[in-house]
């Protein structure tokens, strides 16, 4: 007995673009589009009926934005979201805070080859439809970053760093997370965010501005000081025996930039002053790299399972074991704890 074929609701105010995407998301027998919206008013209303698995949603539109769709849907219908957007690259915030409001992934209308439905680049788009389509999401509130609940007092643990890793949903988990962090905490923060290309500088620039603590891409030769660190597009970051960071452009791996590149170079610079933390996403990337930490005496956390939008990653990680599987509410306050210690100490 065949699958049902996937349902997928497309919203943009382009007719050409639109039925070309319907073109080559419909080929074949794993999508179906069941509607084709021109305005976000007219995606929500037929939201109902259609009953889409997932939305893709263009970010400039007339009348009710994009953005302000995807927090509609979301803290309303929640149904996995695509951003497909032409707003890219450093000077654009809006992919970014769509994330952040519950879209779990998005692509640049650039980088999507819509001329033929049957070439390789079709029918990789109609793969990642598929995967996204069969997430679940949950209820996302309209963005609210003032973080969970206050901890009881406790030992303070040190750190000398911290390196998170996070994919499907990290953008919104790493907001939740970093709005907890006081402007001046003491630990340096790494991050590795899987993105499609143009997405990471409007990522670290809107997170920049709504959480208190600096946000910045890292640098290769750059002191780990304090403030959050984000792996550039298309490089691995890692910590050296100097306390700074280094940038590989060459070496390929199934995702460049890597957690486990990242979480490795902290359990061997960093040691019993290396903190991992694993976030949303799918696939296992972070795992290993989580595990170095733990043996190298490290605090090592995944995010739990119920506030994940994909916990494939943090369950990854916690079967191989970590100290902490935590609800994404309590991971800030868990970091907020730590106390500094310089990397070399």
């Amino acid at each position: 007995m065949s699958r049902p074929r996937r349902r997928v609701l497309i919203c943009d105010d382009s007719r050409t673009y639109a039925a070309a995407l319907a073109r080559v998301v419909g080929h074949g027998d794993e999508l179906e589009v069941v509607g084709v919206a021109s305005t976000a008013e007219q995606a929500i209303k037929e939201l109902p009926s259609v009953r889409p698995d997932l939305v893709t949603m263009d970010l400039e539109l007339p009348g009710m934005s994009g953005l302000d769709a995807v927090e509609e849907i979301m803290s309303k219908h929640p149904v996995p979201i695509l951003v497909v957007s032409s707003h890219v690259g450093p000077r654009s915030e809006r992919a970014a805070a769509a994330l952040a409001a519950g879209a779990i992934d998005a692509v640049a209308k650039e980088e999507l080859d819509l001329r033929d439905p049957e070439n390789a680049a079709a029918a990789a788009l109609r793969g990642r439809l598929a995967l996204l389509s069969g997430v679940h999401v949950i209820r996302h509130p309209r963005a609210n970053l003032n973080g969970g609940s206050t901890r009881s007092a406790r030992v303070r643990r040190t750190a000398r760093a911290i390196g998170i890793c996070a994919s499907t949903g990290g953008p919104q988990a790493l907001a939740a997370v970093l709005a907890v962090l006081p402007a001046a905490f003491p630990v340096p923060v790494l991050v590795v965010q899987h993105m499609s290309r143009g997405f990471t500088e409007g990522l670290v620039r809107w997170l920049d501005r709504v959480v208190p603590i600096r946000v910045a891409l890292a640098s290769a030769g750059q002191h780990a000081s304090p403030g959050v660190w984000v792996a550039p597009e298309g490089a691995h970051l890692a910590l050296d025996a100097s306390a700074q960071f280094t940038l590989d452009r060459r070496e390929l791996g199934l995702h460049r930039p890597s957690g486990d590149v990242l979480l490795r170079s902290l359990a061997e610079h960093a040691g019993r002053g290396a903190v991992s933390v694993v976030l949303t996403g799918m696939g296992r990337d972070g795992a290993a790299g989580s595990r170095a930490v733990r043996e190298a005496g490290g605090l090592t956390i995944a995010q739990d399972e119920a506030s994940s939008v994909v916990f494939g990653m943090p369950l990854a990680a916690a079967e191989e074991g970590v100290d902490l599987v935590l609800p994404l509410d309590r991971i800030g306050h868990e970091l907020a704890s730590l106390a500094a210690v310089e990397v070399g100490r």
